[in-house]
């Protein structure tokens, strides 16, 4: 297992979840919603900043969505699209794409089962959603002893 952060990222139409592991790659949790729009890759980049000042940040885990069969529609073209300017923004940290089918409606029943309402519930589940999708990962590399996923090249 790599030493050092990782952020998780599950970008949505209108808020982004961010998430953290510890450095040893062991536990995700949550950091912060984001909102979608003008300025949200630069409050991504600060985010990383921060971690950086305490820890080496492996890299950025983003959740791909795929359709249930695997196959990648609009929505993963468009978070494609988000993970590219990231990396541009965040570079030389690498930005990987897992796959994060069912992560939302996972991270949404987990907080329903919790108890949270409505409004409540929308204000973390990007969160949740990242913490999911990065847990994932980091069990997926400690399993495995391979990155999940796949690095996105600088472009």
């Amino acid at each position: 297992m790599r030493h050092g952060v990782r952020l998780g990222i599950d970008p949505g139409d209108a808020r982004i979840g961010v998430a953290r592991s510890d450095p040893s790659g062991f536990l995700a949790s949550p950091v912060e919603t984001v909102r979608r729009g003008k300025g949200d890759l630069a409050r991504i980049a600060k985010i990383l900043a921060a971690e950086q000042e305490e820890s080496t940040v492996v890299e950025v885990v983003v959740g791909l969505p795929r359709s249930l069969s695997g196959g990648e529609g609009p929505a993963a073209v468009k978070v494609r699209e988000f993970a590219a300017g990231l990396a541009r923004r965040v570079a030389p940290v690498p930005v990987r794409l897992v796959d994060e089918r069912m992560t939302t409606v996972s991270a949404e029943a987990m907080l329903r089962d919790q108890g949270r309402k409505g409004g409540k519930r929308r204000a973390v589940v990007d969160q949740a959603a990242a913490v999911l999708i990065l847990q994932h990962a980091l069990d997926t590399e400690r399993a495995t002893g391979t990155a999940p996923g796949e690095i996105l090249e600088e472009s």
